[in-house]
């Protein structure tokens, strides 16, 4: 089905990561995004499942992105990787995927963390990403992408985003060890969890 639906919005963000579980921190630099690059939609995208990293399943992943992001008319998940998560899944493959689908008319602006500009030259066909997107660079204060290569730094957007010390991880740990995550994601979330018992 296509991710747009009748809706033909001229500039598209791209929004990858685990969301293992997704919170609020997650949809607080999305927004952030949205408003500082005038973005028409945000496309969330969870990532497949990864075979070096333990995380709930993607279906379980997808299915509480989209109870966090659902609500929104400014944002639309895509199954786009967590489909055949048995797969190795890259950024530059989804963004082609993408790109056939939202049409030549639409601009495509990724959006990536501090961390992933400096990891940049390994990943598959980094320069070709700048092809099919606009990069946007989230920066919390004190973020420091001076080791990051300067042929991607200065082809790079940057939005300057807030300094919340919330994480995935965080909550898996507290969720784990029998403690509150209320507040740090979404009371729908937060049920889905319980119901199926993730993290324990």
């Amino acid at each position: 089905m296509n991710i747009l639906s009748h809706m033909q919005p001229k500039k598209i963000g791209v929004f990858g990561g685990s969301f293992n579980p997704p919170h609020i921190a997650h949809k607080i630099a999305a927004e952030f995004c949205r408003d500082e690059l005038g973005l028409d939609l945000i496309i969330v995208i969870p990532a497949g499942n990864h075979p070096l990293k333990e995380s709930a399943d993607a279906h379980h992943r997808l299915a509480m992105t989209r109870l966090a992001f659902g609500g929104d008319e400014n944002f639309r998940v895509s199954d786009i990787e967590a489909v055949g998560a048995d797969e190795k899944n890259y950024t530059v493959d989804t963004l082609q995927k993408l790109r056939i689908e939202t049409g030549k008319e639409a601009e495509l602006c990724l959006l990536i963390g501090a961390d992933n500009l400096i990891q940049l030259p390994k990943w598959k066909e980094p320069e070709r990403l700048f092809e099919l997107a606009e990069v946007a660079v989230m920066l919390r204060p004190g973020a420091d992408i001076s080791d990051a290569d300067e042929k991607f730094l200065s082809r790079s957007l940057t939005v300057n985003i807030p300094q919340l010390e919330i994480s995935s991880s965080e909550i898996r740990n507290r969720i784990a060890q029998g403690r509150s995550v209320k507040y740090m994601t979404d009371e729908a979330v937060l049920n889905y969890i319980r119901e199926h018992g993730l993290y324990k």
